[in-house]
């Protein structure tokens, strides 16, 4: 993936303010990238013009040589399905359907087969094996991360978007969430980037940035 320029102000009543500006880098196949920062510096914005869920003021997003920023709504909802997996910070899982059936319907959006089996699987090497027919206003939050990190993951996506994924896990379940993203990056070539706000976390990734003054620092 490459970045180019991307700016994003939001405008309420006659003020605006600027949370992206120039922001450029790029993202190399395979790699896991930390992306640190202040609350409020710009990183959940980042991650959603990354995945086309929202557009930029200006700048490009480019993907395997597509501009995903010059896409319809359409293409770039085609694109999440099959080739970008996004885990955000809420509101991740359809709120009528269970946890298992969550991860089914991604399947299933995406032309997949063996649907339940794959979910189980997933569900299972997430130790949620026994939270799998429980809707969403039954998981704790902690939870609820790993369900939506099985529907990001169970298509095999080539990049991988998540925003504070580990921020409600005790440190037994954020060493398994974090062992199953990075060993997917090092075994099947999965792009990651990855918000967090723990300096601990963002050690074990490849590359480090920060969101600074609307930009990307490499540290």
């Amino acid at each position: 993936m490459q970045v180019e320029g991307l700016a994003k102000a939001y405008r309420e009543g006659g003020e605006e303010t600027h949370v992206l500006s120039d922001a450029s880098f790029r993202l190399a196949r395979g790699e896991s990238t930390s992306v640190v920062g202040s609350s409020g510096a710009g990183k959940s914005t980042l991650l959603a013009v990354l995945a086309g869920l929202m557009l930029p003021d200006s700048g490009e997003v480019l993907f395997d040589g597509e501009v995903v920023t010059a896409m319809s709504e359409a293409e770039r909802a085609a694109l999440r399905a099959h080739r970008i997996g996004i885990v955000l910070q809420s509101d991740n899982l359809i709120p009528f359907l269970t946890a298992a059936e969550n991860v089914e319907l991604a399947i299933e959006l995406a032309g997949g087969k063996d649907a339940p089996e794959r979910a189980r699987d997933l569900l299972d090497e997430l130790g949620l094996a026994h939270r799998a027919g429980d809707l969403p206003r039954r998981l704790s939050g902690g939870e609820s991360q790993r369900a939506a990190l099985a529907v990001a993951l169970v298509n095999e996506p080539d990049l991988l978007l998540a925003d504070e994924v580990t921020a409600e896990l005790d440190s037994e379940n954020a060493g398994r969430v974090l062992d199953v993203i990075l060993t997917a990056s090092a075994d099947r070539g999965l792009t990651v980037l990855m918000v967090t706000h723990s300096p601990e976390l963002a050690k074990l990734t490849d590359r480090r940035m920060r969101v600074l003054d609307g930009g990307m620092v490499e540290e």
